[in-house]
This record gives structure tokens, sequence and C-alpha cells, in this order.
């Protein structure tokens, strides 16, 4: 009986060990367990490089995210307890490793701490799954040490163990932080959400394929022969390019030729092609996506045409106004009885695509943990086609001749009014064209 102890002693491993995911994983770990990228980048050297371009690589670091976080959230955190879990929780998605390991809030991105590594290459090939039926909140299953996870069976590492994980090729995979729900119960993020009830989903069209997508190369500088290896550029709405036609766009008139004081009618058709989620999607309460229509005359004079409007309950949040909104950042603010800020900084009477995110008191709110309800989703989803309508009466003075009708497709990650009100980089609110298109009448004489 003397192996009794010894049996006694590995018990607590072999029954007692437990996958922490989400709010439980909360220092769970510690910042020894996890490899930093450098390490990676030793043998992976083109990775490493996209990587570092990436949201990814930035999720902690970025401007907005940074002052979003400390001057918003964490205060926030301190005066109301239902929002509370934020100063932890926020980390389990822009820095996880830190997060795991109990370092919350994480000092500034400026101490140059590891927190700064945001979602780094360790934290997605140490993730062995997720713990219960949706994805959401961070509720992924870490296992940090010397095995990492990925899409390839059979490879061999000099550094490390390498055992395939068919999860991380999986839209689950990314949904463990594309969904979140807020602490009122709201899903202030569905983007994989929106994907599985789209039509990709069923046709086996998974987030990768379009945002890691694969390329003739080496996974490693050792290897010897090239193969098809995913690309970790994760593209997404920071990105231009992947911008640019993500909605395709046609627009034409009812009449062609009128004369001065007739009234005509353009129909605009705007198709989500691209996509495999809704339009805007993601952190869909900061993002401004809004179409701008205008006639030019023979003259050169401009006319703006707002959209007309379609009368469905709550549209007054998806046509630009001068009305204010986020009066609920007044509290981490400190300000008393806070009026609020513009709402967007778009044309008056264009269509913006959205889905308003609204506070307890049903005021629309930029603070996501603090989402409590929604005003009417009037973004565009996977393979949807919006139509517009837009009616213009002809001024009796318009010159005769070609009138030229452009509609134009814009983009904010986030309205201006915030931008400037929060002193976020400029950048943040840059105006993006996505896309255009023309069309034109003919004024007789």
């Amino acid at each position: 009986m003397r192996w009794l102890p010894v049996i006694l002693f590995f018990l607590p491993t072999l029954f007692f060990a437990q996958d922490y995911a989400g709010e439980e994983a909360h220092g769970k770990f510690s910042y020894d367990q996890f490899e930093k990228p450098e390490a990676c980048k030793s043998c992976h050297v083109d990775f490493y490089h996209q990587w570092q371009q990436t949201m990814m690589a930035q999720a902690y670091t970025h401007a907005w995210d940074e002052i979003e976080y400390f001057k918003l959230a964490v205060p926030h955190a301190a005066k109301e307890e239902k929002v509370a879990g934020v100063k932890d929780g926020c980390n389990g998605c822009h820095t996880p490793i830190a997060f795991l390991a109990g370092d919350t809030p994480p000092p500034l991105p400026e101490a140059n701490s590891r927190a700064n590594e945001a979602v780094s290459c360790d934290v997605c090939h140490t993730i062995t799954g997720f713990k219960g039926d949706v994805p959401y909140n961070f509720n992924f299953i870490s296992k940090p040490g010397r095995t990492k996870y990925g899409p390839k069976p059979g490879l061999e590492s000099p550094h490390h163990r390498t055992e395939y994980n068919e999860f991380i090729t999986t839209a689950e995979f990314c949904g463990v932080c594309h969904n979140e729900k807020s602490p009122y119960g709201a899903w202030v993020k569905a983007t994989q959400i929106e994907w599985m009830e789209g039509p990709y989903s069923k046709q086996g069209v998974v987030c990768q394929d379009c945002h890691m997508p694969k390329a003739e190369g080496k996974n490693a500088i050792m290897v010897e022969e090239n193969d098809m290896a995913a690309q970790h550029l994760f593209h997404g709405a920071h990105d231009e390019g992947k911008l640019r036609g993500v909605i395709e766009m046609r627009i034409h008139p009812r009449e062609r030729e009128l004369e001065p004081g007739e009234t005509v009618v353009f129909s605009l058709q705007l198709h989500n092609a691209k996509a495999g989620h809704k339009v805007p999607s993601g952190s869909a309460e900061e993002r401004v996506l809004w179409v701008h229509v205008e006639a030019v005359d023979a003259e050169g004079n401009v006319y703006h045409l707002p959209v007309d409007k379609k009368g469905f309950e709550g549209e007054e949040y998806t046509i630009a106004s001068e009305a204010l909104a986020y009066q609920d950042m007044g509290v981490p603010l400190g300000i008393t009885d806070f009026k609020g800020i513009r709402r967007e900084d778009v044309p008056i009477g264009d269509r913006i695509f959205r889905l308003p995110y609204l506070d307890p008191q049903g005021r629309m709110t930029i603070m996501q943990w603090h989402t409590a309800s929604f005003g009417p989703d009037y973004r565009i989803g996977p393979r949807e086609t919006k139509m517009e309508t837009y009616t213009w009466d002809i001024p009796e003075d318009l010159a005769p001749g070609k009138v030229q009708i452009q509609a134009s497709l814009y983009y904010r990650k986030l309205p201006k009014p915030v931008q400037e009100f929060l002193e976020v980089p400029a950048e943040e609110s840059k105006e993006v064209l996505v896309n255009t298109a023309k069309t034109y009448i003919e004024i007789l004489d």
C-alpha cells in the first residue's frame, strides 16, 4: 500500500482540474505562462509582421480603445454596480493575457507592459474550445504551455509541440470575442451570430475564409516546400481596402427627360455582396455608414437631395439630423445633467445605416456596456439589398441640359462629435468613401 499516498497526491490533478472560461478565468494564470510574440517571430516571420499591422496587435494600444476604456469604462464601473464588471471584462478580449493574469486595469499603454501584446499569437494558439452553448464574452478555454494548437495535423516544430485543433478553423472560434452581451443582456456585438443566421454559414464559408485568406507560402522558415497558408491579415473595417466596394450601388430616375418645375423620383439600390455579416457590424454603436445624394446642373450648381422617409418606427435614428445623444457619458465623466452632444456630423436628411444602442433611459449611447435595448436595426445584411427613394422638385429656374446625379456612400469608425468631444485622434472619424453610383436626367429647354 505504499503507492497510495502517491495516488492521493495526483487525485487533485486528475479529478479537480477545471477549464476556466469567461469571467471565472480572471487571474487564474500568469503572464509567464504565455510566450511573447517575438518568440514566435523567430520562426514565423511573415505571420508576425502581418499580425503587427492588424487591430489584433493594437486591441489594447489603439488610441480610441484606450480612451474608451480609461476615460469611460473604468470610471463608469466604479460609479455604477450594474456595469462594474467592465473594469475587468473589457480586457478579456482586448488584452486576454492581462485578464487571465488578473492584471486589471492593466497599466496604461505608455508603460509598455505585456498588456500591450493585446491579442497575440499565444492567445489564439493556446485556445482549445469554448464553454457553454454560444461563443461570447471571452468564454474561450485557454491552455497555455508548450503545446500550440493549429489548423493542420502532423506538423512538427523544434520549439514547441504542435497539435491539430478543429476549433481554430471554425467561426465559433472568432465568436468568443466577436459576440458580446452587455450586463443588461443586449447583444452589443453579434458578428458571428449574424454570419450564422445568414447565407454564408449554410454554404460553409467561415470568417477565416475572408479575414485570413490562404496563399501559397511557408508556415515557418524551416519548412522546405511551399504550402497553402492562412495569412494573418485580419482585414476588417479599419482597412479602407476592405471597405471599398463592400456595398454595391446603382441609382436611376423614373423619368429621364423633364421640364423645370416638374418632380422626379430616383431609386437607389444598395447591395451587400461581399460581407458575411451585417454592414456595419461589431461595435455598431460607433460606426456611421451613410449615403449622400447630390444633383449638379449644367451650370455647376449643387443640390442636396434628402432621402424619402419610409415611416417605420424609430426611423428618426436613421436620418441625419442635429439631434443630441450620448447623455449617459456624463456619469463616467462626472458631468451633472449632461445635455449630450450632436449624434452625428452628417448632412441633414441623409440616410444612415445603423443599429442605435439605447441606455436604460432609452437614450442613444456610445457605451456598449450600458446598452439595455436597441432602436431599429437598419443595417445591410449579407446579400441584402436596401432600396431608397429620392423625390426632387426641380427648381423653376434650373438651367436646361444634363443634370448629373451622384450617390456617395461614406463610412466613419466613430461619430465625429464623439471624436472631437473626447479628444480622440482625428483618424478615427475620417470620412472613407465606400462606393458611388451615378445617373443623369435631361432638363428640357
